[in-house]
């Protein structure tokens, strides 16, 4: 029958090994973060789903559900090493709540697809949200096109098209890579269009577009190895002063599990991060019992 690659994932976070909760970075060992290195792109996966949901609907994709990103969306930061490569982050945002359609997230505002064309340049990175999905990552090549990993396939696309109904918003400010011209992001872009299946060097939709506008081979599949110390660092914000750390030993891996919990949602993650963290005090507690005596 041949040999046979599994994906690689976790069911939740009390499989992970993972850092201190309190988000400090005490050095006590290595604290993986999940590998995603035989993984499917997780764009063809939420397709997948999206058109089963449409063929018991008669062939009608369901109409999208209202979508708040404070409510749906985790904040977090990317490190590698001490530089922080990438934010999501509302703190600070003194956007009106309906200020121009935008749901009042400042730099995270969603957009219908009509009015995020009015704000779109060549060379903008596009994406589009949706409770429950997966982000689906395009670059805006103008003319109202972009271009985008669907299916297995990048193809071009009218931007209407490719949000399939979803709000979105311009992506450039989460990286913190030094972008190169808008000419050239959108050079990288058509250039890759017909790419499909093994021709393919991203493994989701995120992946190709940040590589198209800050051209890091770190983006593509195999772009670095998977040895030695994890150098990424995915920080999840809790709440006020409080966070936990992933560490992982590529940006691809870490990018696949920052998309899960875009997927999953902040509630889902939060829930998961709970019962973990009140797991692993529980056998704290129970490998010295008498740490609480003392301490009184």
């Amino acid at each position: 029958m041949g040999n046979q690659m599994e994906k690689l994932t976790h069911l939740n976070y009390k499989e992970v090994p993972t850092a201190d909760p309190t988000g400090m970075d005490r050095d006590e060992g290595p604290r993986i973060g999940v590998s995603y290195i035989f993984s499917s792109d997780d764009d063809e996966l939420e397709q997948q789903q999206q058109d089963s949901v449409a063929q018991d609907m008669g062939g009608e994709h369901p109409a999208p559900q209202p979508y708040d990103p404070r409510l749906q969306e985790v904040e977090c930061s990317v490190y590698y090493r001490d530089e922080c490569i990438y934010q999501k982050s509302f703190s600070g945002d003194d956007t009106a709540p309906d200020e121009r359609d935008g749901g009042g997230a400042g730099q995270l505002s969603t957009y219908t697809p009509e009015n995020l064309l009015n704000r779109c340049k060549p060379g903008d990175l596009v994406e589009f949200v949706c409770q429950a999905q997966y982000p689906h990552w395009a670059v805006y090549v103008g003319d109202f096109q972009v271009v985008h990993l669907h299916r297995l396939e990048v193809v071009n696309s009218f931007l209407t098209d490719a949000s399939q109904g979803r709000r979105g918003r311009i992506a450039n400010y989460l990286y913190r890579y030094k972008p190169l011209s808008p000419a050239t992001v959108v050079r990288n872009a058509l250039e890759q269009v017909g790419c499909k299946d093994r021709e393919l060097s991203w493994r989701n939709s995120e992946c190709f577009a940040a590589w198209c506008r800050y051209g890091k081979r770190e983006f593509k599949i195999g772009g670095e190895l998977r040895i030695g110390k994890q150098p990424y660092r995915l920080q999840i914000r809790l709440g006020d002063k409080r966070s936990h750390t992933l560490e992982f030993q590529s940006l691809e891996d870490l990018i696949m599990e920052k998309r899960r919990n875009d997927q999953i949602g902040r509630a889902a993650v939060i829930q998961e991060l709970s019962s973990h963290l009140q797991a692993a005090e529980e056998e704290e507690e129970e490998a010295d019992p008498g740490a609480q005596t003392a301490a009184e």
